[in-house]
């Protein structure tokens, strides 16, 4: 039997997307010209742009990877970002844990709050939130279409505007038409030249970096720490968390030739974390961070696994920072805003029977930390893993990581996106570095979960992993299988 849990975290009830496509094709009518009436022909506009979240051609990221097409967008709409006061996170780790506790704690202070996150997991418009409310239909078709004129306008002499070129300048509007106080901004994609990077925040911050998306970003940390970096800007405070050397260097330097102060979470800025153990919940951690202006002792983090308690100091510093840029930011409001934070795809408990979890790691890192928390958050007879990931991931080392906690695997792929890895090539990456542990190839997700579910027994545990695609396509899939129990 399935038992169901919260599916969201957001403050609304998601609407279930159509299935997406790689390259929809819109109703648009004349190139001068654009009609949208409801969030479908909204979404199959969107769907017909290029987007790098779901392919890497080179030619896609040739066109895509310049920040001269949105600057010119931004113009035309009247430089929305200009009128709004933003944080800027970057990482390739735990940017978006370190979002949602930053903009959690702002809320609880009394801030009215943007967010710009992505990707989503079934519902667009997760992506703009304003103090965790999804974005309106009304809204979210208004702006698609107030922006796609602009984009016409530009076009010509830049380029088609992309997927999510034109979903950041949606949300810098509707912020900038909602007045929010402050709005969180996660990076898509590296720093430097990501369109979130024509923004000048209050504060900019990188979470962990790791090798991920080297065909873009570079070869060597050194390289991916340079493009993180790119959001350091003149005088405007800069925060990370811990790295390794090398990174750290890069970060200096970066900060050295911009003239803008950086601190190091641990190292600049007096941190401490430690965990506990509490009966019936397992472990908990617990961070303090103490700096002239502010202490925030003893606050337990929200989020699941070791690696979400350097996410939420690096989200405390981040609110000490906006403290001294005139934010009032009282301690015992902050720590109760961080310790109810929720984020749906992060070590998500989406099912209580049998127990399934859903986590969006995607990359190396990502994975050891979620191996690494099952491990100590999880009692089980057995782990069955439903995997699939994107082909120009690092998923041997993913897969080697996996196969030291999973007693099983099924291979699939997410549906819509032409960056998945076969299921197959998977497989047999799988059994080369596993020694010849157990594993099925699905051809989709449902066949996938079908085969899990009859494999798990009532002391299981059952992970759904590899991909926010794969993530959210689950989600759908949960609620859909509950919907048809009920009726």
């Amino acid at each position: 039997m399935i038992e169901p849990v919260d599916l969201g975290g957001a403050r609304e009830t998601a609407r279930i997307e159509p299935k997406p496509r790689a390259r929809a094709h819109a109703k648009r009518g004349p190139r001068s010209e654009l009609k949208l009436t409801s969030m479908d022909e909204a979404m199959e506009y969107l769907l017909d742009r290029v987007d790098m979240e779901r392919s890497r051609s080179r030619a896609t990221v040739e066109h895509a990877y310049t920040l001269d097409r949105m600057r010119a967008l931004a113009a035309k709409l009247g430089n929305p970002q200009d009128a709004v006061r933003t944080i800027h996170i970057a990482g390739t780790k735990g940017k978006g844990s370190t979002c949602e506790m930053t903009a959690t704690a702002l809320e609880a202070c009394g801030y009215t709050v943007g967010a710009y996150t992505s990707p989503h997991l079934v519902d667009i418009r997760e992506r703009i939130r304003i103090n965790r409310l999804l974005i309106s239909e009304a809204d979210f078709v208004r702006l698609t279409m107030h922006v796609g004129h602009a984009a016409l306008a530009i076009e010509p002499e830049h380029g088609e505007a992309t997927f999510f070129e034109l979903t950041t300048a949606m949300a810098l509007q509707h912020f900038a038409e909602q007045a929010v106080d402050v709005a969180v901004i996660e990076v898509g994609l590296g720093g430097l030249l990501d369109c979130t990077n024509i923004i000048i925040p209050e504060v900019a911050a990188i979470s962990l970096i790791g090798m991920d998306h080297t065909e873009i970003l570079g070869n060597s940390l050194a390289e991916i720490a340079a493009q993180k970096a790119g959001i350091f800007k003149p005088g405007v405070p800069a925060l990370a968390i811990e790295q390794t050397p090398e990174v750290l260097e890069v970060f200096r330097e970066t900060a050295k030739r911009v003239s803008c102060p950086l601190h190091i979470v641990g190292k600049d800025i007096d941190f401490i974390y430690r965990s506990e153990h509490q009966a019936g919940v397992g472990p908990v951690m617990r961070v303090s961070l103490i700096t002239e202006r502010n202490e925030y002792d003893h606050v337990g983090v929200p989020l699941k696994g070791e690696h979400q308690a350097l996410n939420c100091g690096l989200a405390l510093a981040i609110i000490d920072k906006l403290t001294e840029r005139g934010f009032t930011c009282p301690a015992e409001k902050v720590c109760r805003g961080i310790e109810g934070t929720k984020l749906a795809g992060r070590f998500e408990l989406a099912v209580q029977s049998p127990r399934t979890i859903l986590d969006g790691a995607h990359n190396p890192e990502s994975v050891r930390a979620l191996t690494k928390t099952i491990s100590s958050y999880m009692q089980y007879d057995s782990l069955v893993v439903v995997f699939g990931c994107s082909a120009d991931k690092d998923y041997a080392t993913m897969l080697r990581t996996i196969a030291t906690v999973a007693d099983k695997v099924i291979f699939t792929r997410a549906a819509g996106t032409s960056r998945a890895a076969s299921p197959t090539e998977l497989a047999r990456k799988y059994h080369e570095v596993s020694g010849g542990k157990m594993f099925q190839v699905a051809r989709d997700l449902n066949d996938a979960m079908e085969l899990a579910l009859r494999a798990v027994a009532r002391e299981d545990v059952l992970c759904v992993t590899g991909s926010f695609y794969l993530v959210g396509e689950t989600k759908k899939w949960l609620a859909a299988r509950i919907a048809a129990k009920r009726k």
